[in-house]
């Protein structure tokens, strides 16, 4: 884009030069002498309308044959540099394309926003694929390529759109968009296009939230409710946050986990303290069984079965040790 500047630059400056020329030479009108520049460097040739003594006809071919080749330089210049611009587009879109046709099990962020932006740094930050969505190409441009992210230009609420985002392949769905017609849209787009999704919805007030658990929201957010309930807490708790602010500088950011039981997990069919769990900075406190049944505060005695649901707590590198190895990934 700067050489593209510099060239119009100088295009510019040889047409002041040949219109104060044929002004100094010939003593013509300003829109005259700038007409001649014109029409002389890009050899359009309509005529003289300024009779040309000798000096202003040597002064022409000077002109002509500086300002001729410069033009065509930097109409070469421009072209070039629209083909490889174009070509680069095209590139990109094909590699982002692959990219987003391999992904599978990931997270997909409609809005980025300020909440979305948060969204995108915490999957970052736990190295979880994700694409995002949204209309806005240059706040998806500002602060996407720089981070390589994976993002689509496009209206969230298209099918297509989520279609190409791969919603049928993805681990789960976040729209927070400002307003909640869009949520509650894009929430019943992806509910069709994939009833079993994981959706989690953003909501502005306390109305939204029926609506878009209506309309096939898993969970639904309202971040003013969140954030007081957090503020509360903390009145009621005041030494809660000193003590996840200790915990943070021992070993990480705390996590409440979902540890899944798979057919080839080791933990199949274990009690909870042949597993080991609490020596690798990881407590659970709760368990899902694959029948819905809940337990809370299991005993180091309770056996966990395939298809089960572990609650983990701890440290960030702890519970992903804990969940890799709960995959059978070592």
């Amino acid at each position: 884009m700067k050489r593209i500047f510099i060239i119009l630059g100088l295009l510019f400056a040889l047409i002041i030069t040949g219109a104060v020329g044929f002004r100094v030479i010939e003593g013509a009108r300003w829109l005259d002498c700038f007409y001649m520049a014109v029409i002389t460097m890009t050899t359009v040739g309509y005529g003289e309308i300024i009779h040309l003594s000798d000096a202003g006809r040597i002064f022409v071919m000077g002109y002509l044959m500086i300002s001729f080749g410069l033009f065509t330089f930097s109409a070469f210049k421009m072209g070039e540099w629209l083909v490889s611009r174009e070509l680069q587009d095209i590139l990109e879109r094909r590699r982002v394309n692959k990219k987003l046709a391999a992904l599978s099990g990931h997270y997909i962020i409609c809005g980025l926003g300020r909440m979305g932006l948060s969204i995108c740094d915490y999957l970052e930050d736990r190295e979880k694929p994700f694409v995002v969505v949204d209309t806005d190409e240059p706040t998806l441009r500002q602060n996407c390529e720089s981070r390589q992210w994976l993002f689509i230009t496009g209206d969230a609420t298209d099918d297509t759109v989520l279609k190409q985002a791969g919603i049928d392949r993805a681990q789960a769905l976040a729209t927070v968009l400002p307003t909640d017609a869009d949520n509650v849209y894009i929430v019943l787009t992806a509910r069709l296009l994939c009833p079993n999704l994981q959706i989690v919805a953003r909501a502005s007030n306390e109305k939204a939230v029926v609506k878009l658990q209506q309309a096939g929201a898993t969970r639904v957010v309202s971040p003013f409710s969140t954030g007081a309930a957090k503020i509360a807490r903390f009145m009621l708790n005041p030494n809660l946050d000193d003590f996840l602010e200790f915990a943070d500088r021992r070993g990480g950011e705390m996590e409440l986990v979902e540890v899944h039981i798979t057919p080839v997990s080791p933990f199949a069919n274990k009690p909870l303290k042949d597993m080991n769990l609490a020596q690798r900075g990881a407590i659970i406190i709760g368990i899902r069984r694959s029948n819905g049944e809940r337990i809370m505060s299991p005993s180091g005695t309770t056996v966990v079965h395939e298809g089960d649901c572990l609650f983990a707590f701890g440290n960030t590198d702890s519970v992903n040790i804990v969940i890799n190895e709960a995959a059978g990934r070592s």
